[in-house]
């Protein structure tokens, strides 16, 4: 049976859902993400594309390329709940469908021409979506993943594409290699070192020459030029880490800041794996310095998803990893080795009274949010609280700009 994937992006997501709040926003140029000097451009409208901005740029820098644009910080909260209007419509009308992030979604619809007509059906749901949410939605039909999302791209902004079987090659040969999917700028860069500019130049090469150029990256490229992907649509992804950090605005050297921040990260990471039923066997610490020098130290330890016992190695990593003499631009930790389990007593440590405060402190998260309750030692430092179970098999409600 001939397989058929079905891609659906939704059009700048950020930008659209703030437009559907505020009509007032339309066909304006509009900017979302951190509005200070160090902030990232999160999403921009298409009226902001020909002053050269794009996502993932620094919003200092897109301020200056388009001084007239509206800035908007977002919400993600606002966000996830409009990413779960749409896909609530998707779950209802597709047998097996994978959410690869807050904005787009694959679906596999094989064997359901002979019912209904993929395409049509397709551009039913794409309809009803934009009915019943708003927001507009592209999308692109073909044999695989990697074609589709390649076709979801040349249909925006608010259209589809469909590519018939066998065309493939005949689609991607005229594009540029940039519109491969895992051609980053630095790998475009070595491309077009070679003189490879459009797709077509790559599908003409043998694959052994990519293979030399790129090591195994290459033989991939290679095979997505020319439209071959046996990639599964995945309905769960179970997530292997949990991680947060933090960009300051200005770059510190406050110890007890740092400490305080570290603390207040950890704690609300605990408790996302206790909500989670995980715990975690490896922690890491990750420190940026002004000069833009990033480093991280890694402890593997005992599974255990206890405040108690993550917070003091959290405190020791940083203590080996911090270099007095630099101002810090950004920390950030991270759990992994992930496996499900609860955190299990130590029958020489732990008491009855430290369990029952952990219940009732979870308790009271659960009910009023993951802020709620805090640690003296983290009051008042910002760190980012999550709205939901970050291991429901959804993927990370993110702000930041996503690369692929």
């Amino acid at each position: 049976m001939q397989k058929t994937v079905l891609h659906l992006d939704l059009d700048t997501f950020f930008v659209s859902v703030e437009r559907r709040l505020d009509s007032r926003l339309e066909n304006k140029p509009i900017l979302v993400g951190g509005l200070s000097d160090r902030g990232v451009v999160a999403a921009c409208s298409y009226e902001t594309r020909g002053y050269g901005i794009h996502s993932g740029m620094p919003m200092k820098m897109a301020k200056e390329l388009c001084p007239e644009a509206i800035l908007i910080k977002g919400n993600a909260g606002t966000y996830s709940y409009h990413s779960d209007l749409v896909t609530e419509i998707i779950k209802e009308h597709v047998p097996l469908f994978e959410k690869s992030s807050i904005d787009e979604f694959y679906a596999d619809l094989t064997g359901m021409d002979r019912f209904f007509g993929s395409y049509k059906y397709a551009s039913e749901i794409r309809q009803k979506i934009i009915k019943e949410t708003g927001l507009p939605i592209s999308f692109g039909l073909s044999i695989n993943k990697v074609v589709s999302k390649v076709a979801t791209g040349q249909a925006k902004p608010n259209n589809q594409l469909k590519i018939d079987y066998g065309l493939e090659k005949t689609f991607l040969a005229p594009l540029s290699i940039k519109k491969i999917p895992m051609v980053g700028d630095k790998t475009y860069q070595i491309l077009r070192n070679l003189g490879l500019r459009k797709v077509r130049t790559v599908q003409e090469m043998p694959m052994d020459v990519m293979q030399r150029v790129l090591g195994k990256n290459g033989k991939v490229i290679w095979k997505r030029a020319n439209g071959i992907d046996h990639t599964p649509v995945l309905p769960f992804c179970e997530r292997k880490s949990i991680s947060t950090e933090r960009t300051f605005d200005k770059d510190t050297i406050d110890v007890v800041k740092l400490r305080g921040i570290l603390i207040a990260m950890t704690e609300n990471l605990a408790y996302q794996l206790r909500r989670g039923e995980k715990l975690t066997a490896c922690i890491t610490v990750k420190i940026r310095y002004s000069d833009f020098n990033t480093y991280s130290k890694q402890l593997r330890i005992p599974y255990t998803s206890a405040d108690h016992i993550l917070i003091p190695k959290i405190l020791d990593l940083f203590r080996i990893l911090y270099n007095r003499r630099l101002l810090v631009r950004l920390i950030g930790i991270r759990f992994s080795h992930l496996v499900s389990g609860n955190y299990q007593i130590n029958l020489f440590e732990d008491t009855e009274e430290a369990l029952s405060l952990y219940q009732a402190m979870d308790h009271i998260r659960n009910r009023y949010g993951d802020k709620s309750v805090v640690r003296a030692s983290a009051m008042g430092k910002n760190t980012i609280g999550r709205m939901h179970n970050p291991f429901n098999g959804q993927p990370p409600i993110v702000l930041a700009h996503r690369k692929q």
